[in-house]
């Protein structure tokens, strides 16, 4: 695993000051500071957003500190780091992100931090190539929608902590191996979920293409508003292009992501009389009370929605 780094850019020292002073010292969106003295002092490792964070949770245990860079429910794609996303990531000995175009914003980010380490986490997937608009060519981001693909985040993220805290080998090496078979589980489990579905069913319409992976995994059809997240949502011709298609093949329901804008795919809904099913978890977890607060629960609800809300259709 090659850790890879970025060259100094100091920020002011006045503009630095200003921000420590500001700071709440909170290390995460949804976790207090953890008080530690030095002999129980923790490696601090970022991720870049919230589902890749509960990954490293899973392999770290409690010999690490895992934060998300990002809050729950913020859209991944086009964010924007703060100054105190820095200071904060600054402190980091360690941070993921998931590659293949996600992270806009991130060579830009590690530039100005203090060559602090980052693992792309896509390392050693196939890409699935996207085929429509401004994006075409382009890897989808989301190959951790597949179960499949997400043992390889797993080993990846494995590698990485032990580069960065080797003492701590045998615990991750033990928490890698007993998460992998939980996804694997769940993989099963999904699996003979869809099963249960009429084939005339099998539709993922959806308002971003997040859906690649794990379409092509159980043997779904997938059609969206935009491919990615990003500049253009919900234009005339994208909702043209889908209401034709909805049409044509009777989709009986479709849905949204739970970090966009939903009124371009209830337009679609209003104007084909298909259900609109609610809403999938893609870039971002739940709140901890929610239907989705770690990615094997994000897994469940979103074939949960699926299958019962096309059930009722």
């Amino acid at each position: 695993m090659t850790i890879n780094t970025y060259p100094v850019k100091w920020l002011p020292t006045l503009f630095l000051g200003l921000i420590l002073g500001g700071c709440t010292g909170q290390l995460s969106s949804d976790r207090p500071n953890q008080n530690l003295n030095p002999q129980q002092e923790r490696k601090v490792i970022f991720t870049t957003f919230t589902v890749l964070a509960d990954m490293a949770q899973n392999v770290a245990g409690d010999k690490v500190i895992v934060t998300s860079l990002t809050k729950i429910g913020s859209e991944i794609h086009g964010y924007e780091p703060t100054p105190s996303d820095l200071v904060r990531a600054s402190k980091a000995s360690l941070i993921l992100d998931n590659g293949f175009g996600l992270e806009r914003w991130a060579e830009k980010f590690y530039s100005n931090l203090n060559n602090v380490p980052h693992v792309t986490l896509s390392t050693g997937i196939t890409p699935i190539l996207i085929s429509s608009d401004a994006y075409t060519g382009k890897p989808n981001p989301h190959a951790w929608m597949s179960p499949t693909n997400a043992l390889i985040y797993v080993e990846n993220i494995r590698k990485a902590l032990v580069e960065v805290d080797p003492a701590n080998t045998a615990t991750f090496n033990a928490n890698a191996k007993s998460y992998s078979q939980a996804i694997a589980n769940i993989d099963q489990k999904l699996r003979q979920t869809i099963a249960t579905m009429p084939n005339n069913q099998r539709y993922l319409v959806t308002c971003e293409g997040a859906f690649s992976y794990l379409a092509k995994d159980y043997g779904l059809q997938e059609l969206y508003l935009w491919s990615v997240n990003a500049d253009v949502q919900g234009t005339p011709q994208q909702i043209r292009r889908v209401i034709d298609k909805v049409k044509s093949e009777r989709i009986p329901v479709i849905f949204c992501e739970s970090t966009v804008n939903a009124n371009a795919q209830k337009e679609v809904a209003k104007q084909t009389g298909a259900k609109f099913g609610g809403v999938f978890y893609v870039d971002s977890l739940s709140a901890k009370d929610g239907v989705a607060p770690t990615y094997l629960k994000l897994l469940e609800s979103n074939v949960n929605t699926l299958v019962g809300q096309g059930s009722k259709s």
